[in-house]
Order: structure tokens, then sequence, then C-alpha cells
């Protein structure tokens, strides 16, 4: 992903790709870029900071374009860091703009005035939810029902805990297509999955598919990945192989309901 730039009115858009692709599934990535631009700068981080996992979701969004691309589907990814806005994050939540992620301080989101907080949510959580809610309304009005799934990664080891599970399937208030993913990479991959782990709708992360799929009763699901597993492009695209046979029989399962 190229460095982001502002438009006149300071907002970062998100990338969307393959928006007149014939498939019915709608891919995201709120968490694809550890980029820190102007005016934000580095929030007072250091450069190891800024990649690793606190800043963004390692190996998400080459994981997201692959399964575009193998599941003829449209996706959206997010720009800038979540440190500087994280766009599954309602603008009222502590998380959306943090001043401690994990064991980290994160000294320029420390005493964030309301002033600050509008600017931000304005130049980045807007354009990227706004980007989402076009691309699927444009998908209704044609009489389609896309589904909906956010692309995620997560560290091996989160507050010096190791973590066993490496892959994680979601799911909010609608449980259906991600039992249904569930059973199919337990039935068609050696992975080790688990369901509403690491995290699940109780700790907030749910938030995208809340605002964007919810309202319409659209199937929905979050993937999240050990991101030791898709540590480099060649990984990223051996993962989307694995994993899109198992997301197209899912979404198959979801259509003879």
């Amino acid at each position: 992903m190229t460095a982001p730039t502002a438009d006149s009115m300071g907002r970062f858009a998100p990338v969307v790709e393959g928006r007149d692709r014939g498939g019915d599934l709608i891919l995201l990535c709120d968490h694809a870029s550890n980029a820190f631009p102007a005016p934000w700068g580095d929030l007072g981080l250091s450069p190891d900071q800024r990649q690793a996992h606190i800043a963004w979701d390692p190996g998400a969004l080459g994981l997201m374009r692959g399964l575009a691309a193998r599941l003829d589907a449209a996706c959206v990814a997010a720009t800038v860091s979540r440190l500087i806005y994280d766009c599954n994050r309602a603008p009222d939540m502590v998380g959306a703009m943090p001043a401690r992620s994990e064991v980290h301080e994160v000294p320029g989101n420390t005493d964030i005035s309301s002033t600050e907080r509008l600017a931000r949510t304005r130049a980045v959580y807007l354009p990227f939810q706004t980007a989402v809610h076009e691309l699927i309304a444009e998908r209704i009005a044609l009489g389609r029902r896309p589904a909906v799934i956010t692309v995620h990664s997560f560290t091996p080891v989160y507050f010096g805990q190791p973590r066993d599970v490496e892959f994680g399937v979601i799911h909010d208030a609608d449980d259906r297509l991600a039992r249904a993913i569930l059973a199919e990479a337990e039935a068609r991959t050696d992975l080790s999955c688990g369901l509403n782990a690491p995290y699940s709708a109780a700790d907030d992360v749910t938030h995208t598919l809340r605002l964007q799929a919810t309202p319409y009763g659209l199937a929905n699901a979050m993937l999240e990945i050990r991101n030791d597993l898709i540590a480099t492009p060649a990984t990223e695209a051996a993962m989307a192989d694995r994993l899109a046979p198992v997301l197209a029989a899912a979404l198959a399962r979801m259509k003879e309901c």
C-alpha cells in the first residue's frame, strides 16, 4: 500500500478494490496499515513499535487481497494506523485512540482533546465507514445480499502469554456464518481453530460488523489469523489458498439455509 495522503478536507480515504467484481462477498481490513501521516507523526513511538502488532494487523492486508482475488470479492482497506484511529472502534470507545496498547504507552494519544478526537474521527473513521456503507448499499440496490467478512491478524504472544489458536472466527449477534466457517476450516485444514478466539464480541471487536452488516441482516463474521502464519507475501498467498475454499464452502452453506 502506498503512503496515504489527505484530500483537501484532511480526509484519508480507504482503498476500495474490486467494486465491479461479481461475487456476493465484501472483505474488510480495518487494521491494514501502519502509516503515521501528518499531522499526527509517530505519536512518540519507536520504529519497532510502529512495525509491531499494536500499530496494525501484519499480514492481514495481503491475506484479504488474496482472498478477494480467489473469491471474486470486493474489499476495503484502511490506510492509517489503528493507533491514530482504530476504524473498528466507535468514536466514544477508549480503544478508538488508545493511550496504551497491550504493554505499550502511546504518548501522542495521552489527554487527547475533544477537538482532536473529532478531527481524527472526520479524517480517518468516517471516510472508511462511509466507503464500506456505500459498497454495501450499492450491492443491495442491485438486489444482491453480500456477506461481510472482516480480516484481522493477532500476535502469537499477548501480555506475555502464548496463544495456541491459529485461526479464530468471531461473531456478533448472528453466529451462522461464523459457525459455518469454523466447521469448514476444521474439516478442510489442519489449523488449530477456535470460535470467538482469541477475542469475542464482548471485547468490543465487532464494531464494523455491528455497524455495517447487522442493520441490513447480512451474514457476517470476523476472521483472526495468527500473524506468524502470514508473515511474508508467500505465506499470505499460501494462507489465502487454504482459506478461500473454506469461505466458499461456508458461503454455499449459507445459501442453502
